[in-house]
């Protein structure tokens, strides 16, 4: 450990002027890393229309919050195995839905799990056209990892954790929507670390 990350974790002055400046500013490297999240998340909604954005956001939180029946993490592979699927499964006219195309196990839980809710999202031929293009949006960047660099095979899914946090609206653990326990979800107080000389 330096003795600057040593002087950080423990004395933390107040009145330091370097310490103070180090916390004011960020590492380089998480000052890139939030300028290519940027760059990918305009590329993610590029051109989407105010209904196209509202299923995306929907589809992005669920698939944050999404846990899977395994000890397996959600893999970028299975989420553009999933939006594959159900922008090509088109109910016919008059039943709710069809079988969702062959994927991997693990595409097909996650299709399986995420249909009810585009399908509660609306229904008429614009919406299907909008769920349509957000999910093959959403497979494109899966597939292709446009703009997410050699982050691994879960870039996408770590991607969208960063821009849904709990809280935002939608979210069940967000203050504003019923249900909501504040003792259950506030953290511990933690005790101060000031260390007087």
């Amino acid at each position: 450990m330096c003795c600057g990350t040593k002087r950080l974790g423990e004395v933390q002055c107040p009145s330091c002027g370097y310490l103070a400046a180090a916390r004011e500013h960020l590492p380089a490297t998480t000052v890139r890393r939030q300028r290519r999240d940027l760059d990918t998340a305009i590329h993610l909604v590029r051109d989407f229309n105010q209904r196209q954005s509202q299923i995306f956001f929907l589809t992005a939180a669920f698939i944050v919050r999404y846990q899977p029946p395994e000890l397996h993490p959600l893999v970028d592979e299975d989420v553009a195995e999933a939006a594959a699927a159900l922008a090509a499964a088109r109910p016919p006219r008059g039943a709710s839905s069809t079988s969702i195309p062959p994927t991997t196990a693990a595409g097909g839980r996650l299709a399986a799990a995420l249909r009810p809710l585009l399908t509660e999202s609306g229904q008429g031929p614009f919406e299907e056209r909008d769920r349509a293009v957000v999910l093959r949006r959403i497979e494109d960047v899966a597939r292709h990892r446009q703009g997410l660099g050699d982050a691994g095979p879960r870039a996408l899914v770590e991607l969208l954790g960063r821009f849904i946090r709990p809280g935002d609206p939608g979210d069940p653990g967000n203050p504003g929507n019923p249900g909501y326990n504040d003792a259950e979800r506030r953290p511990p107080a933690e005790p101060s670390r000031l260390i007087v000389p």
